[in-house]
């Protein structure tokens, strides 16, 4: 059987158990590729092994089993981006005529530089260990080309799931651990740029018993960032307006609505990095602060879209409209800038329908005096 070379976080055991379907105990030897390094940038989880004019790539040879263990490996490697392509490993001093996986251009790194796994791991282990889950639940059932065109969603929701498992107090309300789900099943129902999940499972009841066997559908979504910017000092909000698919798929005859700044929490990103991102993005607006208002879901009892909703503090015009938006991610965003008051009287009105919005605005009314004091 064909042997294959691989390095960084493919060569993580951890992760090469998952990507493999079971330990290769006995079948890893150190190696070396010359010619080739992984791609060193820092916000990368999973760096490609790049052609490259001087140095080399330190690694694991891999005896396979089996074909089945290839494909998945070679599955795996092109839902990231590399292909297959036939190098001469060095191996205990020895050339062996091997398979390693292969990004395209070149490594921007300096050619030869350390790979430090301890340092990858501790930033980047847990959510790669997720992704890896994910990508390969879709072998045998989706072209791995269809997944890399949606890895940085796949990212995601593994930077949500590492998140998800700090918790959150319970004090009053349950602290039944999750682990005392009894799941029979986890179907995938839908798998695009986002996912549907039905679950087989029996929860404990608050009686101590548990409940019958129940089949339940959940969409399966990121953590987002939302930030309300505010201008303390001129007493004004900005809000975002653009098309929305709730709305128009809910049938309502005006799906254009009015919203704080919002944006993907992105793999490696921390909620305040991504407020401050989507503010420069959608409003071209720069933050010199950042008031946490809350964390939480959205909508429970159907999705996992998780929250962090931020008041932004920032400079601000008058009043007057603007656009926003990147155009690589076809948005299409028209801002606007007005009185607080008036935007607690679309509160009023109803004309301010986005749940998150209301809150916000709900939480600046009650912080407003101790803002307005100290600008």
């Amino acid at each position: 059987m064909q042997e294959v070379f691989v390095t960084g976080p493919l060569a993580w055991p951890p992760l090469l158990e998952i990507v493999a379907g079971g330990p290769l105990s006995g079948r890893l030897r150190a190696a070396r590729l010359t010619g080739a390094a992984l791609d060193r940038d820092p916000d990368t989880c999973f760096p490609a092994l790049m052609p490259v004019q001087d140095g080399g790539a330190e690694g694991v040879l891999v005896d396979l089993p089996d074909r089945l263990v290839f494909d998945r490996i070679e599955y795996v490697a092109a839902a990231l981006g590399c292909t297959p392509v036939p190098k001469h490993i060095e191996v205990e001093g020895e050339l062996r005529a091997a398979i390693a996986f292969l990004g395209e251009g070149e490594a921007e790194a300096e050619a030869g530089a350390a790979w430090n796994e301890a340092d990858w791991a501790g930033r980047w282990g847990e959510i790669a260990l997720n992704a890896a889950v994910e990508i390969v639940g879709y072998f045998g059932r989706k072209p791995a080309e269809e997944v890399a065109a949606h890895l940085q969603m796949v990212l995601a929701r593994a930077a949500a799931r590492v998140s998800a498992a700090e918790g959150q107090p319970a004090t009053l309300r349950s602290a039944t651990p999750a682990a005392q789900v009894e799941e029979a099943a986890r179907d995938l129902t839908h798998a695009g740029y986002f996912l549907t999940q039905t679950h087989t499972l029996r929860h404990p009841v608050f009686d101590g018993h548990v409940s019958p066997q129940l089949q339940r559908e959940v969409f399966v979504a990121t953590d987002a960032a939302l930030v309300l910017p505010y201008d303390a000092a001129r007493d004004r909000v900005l809000l975002v307006e653009q098309f929305r698919m709730g709305p128009y798929g809910r049938g309502d005859p005006r799906p254009f609505v009015l919203e704080p700044v919002a944006g993907r929490v992105d793999a490696g990103e921390t909620p305040e990095t991504t407020a401050r991102r989507e503010a420069w993005e959608e409003a071209g607006l720069t933050l010199h602060g950042l008031e946490h208002m809350t964390s939480h879901y959205c909508s429970p009892g159907s999705s996992t879209e998780f929250y962090h909703c931020y008041l932004g503090l920032t400079d601000l015009p008058d009043t007057g409209q603007g656009r926003g938006g990147l155009e690589t991610e076809n948005e299409d965003i028209r801002t606007h800038v007005i009185g607080f008051e008036q935007a607690m009287a679309l509160v009023e009105s109803g004309e301010a329908n986005v749940g998150p919005l209301v809150l916000m605005l709900l939480w600046l009314q009650r912080e407003r005096p101790r803002l307005r004091s100290a600008s």
